[in-house]
């Protein structure tokens, strides 16, 4: 105490006192300080769900913090845009974009624009799939033949997004029967309907489905996709079949377009380490995926952009905006 009154004493407690105080704000500002929220408008279970939760696996360990899902189910998407849309533009929020997302903007029902996001990573970009009970067609051709005169019942994950998009542009471009629509809150809760024969056929993605494809229940029948997939060899492409409607559920990850440039740099980085680890390669080869599904965020914006004006233009075409 003595020595702390000598001037020169006096100056060096000030000059750390003050150097004391200006780290407080700089440590208060450091990415991430605290559990980190990714938004999802899927359900348990659903494409969207799960492909958050693996990203996740390997993401906590490459920013350094715990990430929770945060499921905001509701008008295709809607809900949880809006939400995120409350959350601070801090980088402790992500959200989960898919086609879906761009097809309600395009309509108009969320409050969200192209401005209020900024593109982080492309997870996976997965083709739609037309799926049906095993045993009920023989063949793909059998499946189309046999909407050529009578509907099928569809069921699709909301209304007016990719799902039921995929399922009018099959039968229009195929001079089918336009097919009616039922849909349902998420993938895993329709793959189950499937199964209970609510429905007659579903458009889903690949792991939407895989317990009741392992299980011998639900048969994939139509990939609309040019080519076939890797994990599905046997089953047809819309194109093969000559019918001209190639549709995918696109899915990544995007934030506030305020966020600060080095936090989304920070995002970005640790969530293409987070993909391109094993794991989550894993996770895209048993969806009959591979590693060109992951992409940073100049192809991801892009495609972001691409996507909106194209489900705005089918969409208009078939009459969900006028």
């Amino acid at each position: 105490m003595k020595h702390f009154g000598h001037p020169l004493m006096r100056t060096i407690a000030c000059v750390g006192a003050l150097v004391g105080a200006a780290t407080v704000p700089a440590m208060a500002q450091e990415f991430p300080n605290r559990t980190i929220e990714v938004v999802t408008h899927a359900g348990n279970g659903g494409g969207t769900d799960v492909t958050a939760r693996m990203m996740m696996i390997r993401g906590r360990r490459a920013l350094d913090t715990d990430m929770v899902v945060v499921n905001r189910r509701g008008g295709g998407g809607a809900t949880a845009m809006d939400y995120y849309l409350t959350l601070p533009a801090d980088g402790h929020a992500i959200l989960t974009y898919t086609i879906g997302h761009a097809a309600t903007m395009a309509l108009g029902n969320t409050e969200m624009t192209l401005d209020d996001i900024r593109p982080i990573a492309r997870a996976t970009d997965d083709p739609q799939i037309l799926m049906v009970r095993c045993g009920v067609y023989d063949s793909a051709e059998a499946f189309v033949e046999a909407q050529r005169e009578e509907p099928l019942t569809y069921g699709t994950t909301h209304l007016g997004g990719i799902d039921d998009v995929s399922a009018f542009m099959f039968a229009r471009n195929g001079d089918l029967a336009t097919p009616n629509i039922l849909p349902f809150e998420g993938g895993g809760e329709l793959a189950t309907q499937l199964v209970a024969g609510a429905v007659d056929v579903a458009v889903l993605n690949l792991a939407e489905a895989s317990s009741q494809i392992d299980a011998g229940d639900v048969c994939p029948i139509v990939v609309l996709a040019p080519e076939r997939m890797a994990a599905l060899p046997d089953t047809s492409t819309a194109q093969e079949l000559g019918i001209n409607a190639n549709f995918s559920t696109v899915r990544g990850f995007v934030v506030h377009a305020d966020t600060p440039d080095d936090v989304a740099a920070e995002i970005e980085e640790a969530l293409l380490e987070a993909m391109n680890h094993s794991v989550f390669q894993s996770f895209l080869v048993s969806a009959g995926l591979d590693s060109t599904s992951v992409a940073g965020s100049e192809v991801w914006g892009n495609q972001i952009t691409s996507m909106l004006g194209d489900m705005d233009a089918a969409l208009r075409e078939l009459g969900f905006i006028e």
